[in-house]
């Protein structure tokens, strides 16, 4: 009883301390506030104004999980990034009861067919297989955790069939054949971290056909480590083919040339959502990165805003002959379109010399990045609905599409999405965000900031450790190959065998009125009003 006395006693001490302290540090608050001069809410409020500031910082949190709809939330939609999530983690996006879309409201639709294609009837590549491991959701209680386990799944890889490659460079010593029509846009090793570029490279290669772009970050040993196809991009800084004076090193090409695995070269001229030269912030350089790159540790890197090596699009398109004879590979170039009369320009060009890209990759300025100002994102570059039908119509008009592929990307993380842009003149799309999602990113926004909560966009390797490359690179194959699938499945509701044949014919626009234009008069009108 004694005992217990003491006890009671000795709690009822630290009570009181713990309620001194805390009242001595409320007073202390209110001074400090009272007297401070930068926020006039804690002059007038102290203490209790700093619950404004507490709810301000947790507001994206607050709104992306409680009072945003399922359809507001940007730059991914809650609804969009749980298609995606879906799609990756078990294989299947099957939906009940109805769509969320607003049927009110303009946008572009899907023209079916009134006798649709068959399985049977699909032209695909019915040989190719791969098997990977996805979760069987067995049930989803609400105050617990939801139980599911992995199972390992062999499914077709859903490929094209090989007369319906697409093939990039086709008079070239090295082309690139591609028989899956998603890959992966630019993410450089140092914007993403070695985990997550691992797991990327892994899970793509483990579903065949595909490709991922280095960024302008330079070609990494995690790049190449699945062994996928890959396209090493080059941009203003020369990351990764320059010498110590950071001017262009041709023989620095050259091996990079002979890797196996480099399919083909791009020259970054521009991205959708930086119409700039990159940036990334110093406390991602580390030494690795820096000797990757041929810069020093620890400190921002921002490459200029364009090439020194060219000026105008003659230059340009000599500079991309000189690349390909040096390397005999593909060479494409990375734009973002201001105007009809620039993609104009730039096809007449082609048709005029004779010269210029293998590909074009045409980024919406609806793009992605690890950071980026404001008013670039926002403002700067035509969307990607408005930006490819001028460069297809650019290039048909001046007779020289055949020569050239584009590969559009700007949000097109949906199979619907990726059909339209096939239909308004894509033979490829990139897509970087959701792969991103693939491999763990949940959209906290912090990607410039080196403090990534889930360990994808950060070289912390403290906050790394939370990214398992054995299991996210299975859920980076799930998604590419359940998009295939999907794809297929649009195709055959248009009627078409393979989703190579989507045109501007199997697409429609419908106004928030309910009237409808075909494809054509809409790629007309861009055409035509575009400035």
């Amino acid at each position: 009883m004694e005992i217990a006395n003491v006890f009671t006693v000795i709690a009822f001490i630290f009570c009181g301390l713990v309620l001194l302290f805390l009242i001595i540090g409320v007073i202390n608050l209110y001074f400090i506030d009272q007297r401070q001069k930068q926020h006039p809410v804690l002059r007038n409020y102290p203490v209790i104004g700093r619950a404004r500031y507490f709810f301000e910082t947790i507001g994206p949190e607050l709104r992306q999980y409680l009072f945003n709809s399922d359809n507001e939330g940007r730059p991914i939609s809650r609804d969009d990034y749980a298609h995606i999530v879906k799609k990756a983690k078990y294989k299947r996006d099957v939906i009940g009861f109805g769509s969320k879309r607003d049927f009110e409201e303009a946008g572009y639709y899907i023209r079916n067919s009134m006798f649709p294609k068959i399985t049977e009837e699909l032209k695909m590549d019915r040989e190719t297989k791969v098997t990977t491991n996805k979760y069987l959701l067995v049930k989803e209680p609400l105050f617990t955790r939801r139980k599911e386990h992995l199972e390992p799944d062999e499914s077709l890889a859903f490929l094209l069939d090989d007369e319906d490659a697409v093939v990039i460079g086709k008079s070239l010593k090295y082309p690139f054949i591609v028989k899956g029509q998603i890959g992966m846009s630019a993410m450089s090793y140092g914007s993403l971290g070695d985990r997550a570029i691992t797991a990327l490279s892994e899970g793509l290669a483990m579903a065949k056909g595909t490709w991922m772009n280095t960024g302008e970050g330079g070609l990494s040993d995690y790049h190449l480590k699945g062994g996928v196809d890959i396209i090493m991009q080059i941009g203003p800084g020369l990351f990764g083919v320059r010498d110590k004076e950071g001017k262009f090193s041709w023989d620095a090409l050259l091996e990079k040339s002979k890797i196996p695995q480099i399919k083909a070269f791009e020259l970054k001229l521009a991205q959708g959502a930086k119409t700039r030269g990159g940036h990334i912030d110093g406390e991602k350089v580390t030494e690795e990165i820096a000797r990757i790159r041929m810069v020093e540790p620890y400190k921002s890197i921002d490459s200029p805003n364009r090439f020194v090596e060219f000026t105008n699009l003659p230059s340009l398109f000599d500079f991309i002959e000189k690349i390909r004879e040096h390397t005999g590979k593909p060479v494409g170039m990375k734009v973002v379109i201001g105007s009809r009369h620039e993609a104009d320009e730039l096809a007449k060009q082609i048709k005029e010399t004779g010269k210029g890209p293998d590909f074009i990759t045409v980024d919406g300025g609806e793009g992605g990045t690890g950071a980026t100002y404001q008013e670039l994102a926002d403002s700067v570059g035509l969307p990607i609905k408005s930006a490819l039908p001028l460069v297809d119509h650019a290039l048909r008009k001046h007779g020289v599409r055949d020569q050239v592929k584009i590969i559009a990307s700007g949000k097109l993380y949906s199979p619907d999405r990726v059909a339209i842009a096939l239909a308004m003149g894509a033979d490829l799309v990139n897509i970087a965000r959701g792969f991103m999602i693939t491999v763990g990113c949940i959209q906290a926004l912090k990607c410039h900031s080196n403090a990534c909560p889930v360990g994808v966009a950060t070289t912390d390797p403290n906050l790394q450790k939370a990214l398992v490359i054995d299991e996210k690179k299975h859920r980076t194959a799930n998604y590419v190959i359940s998009m295939r699938k999907a794809l297929f499945r649009l195709a055959a509701a248009a009627g078409l065998d393979s989703p190579v044949h989507f045109r501007s014919e199997h697409v429609v626009y419908k106004d928030e009125k309910g009237k409808t234009w075909s494809l054509q008069e809409i790629y007309q009108m861009i055409v035509e009003k575009a400035e």
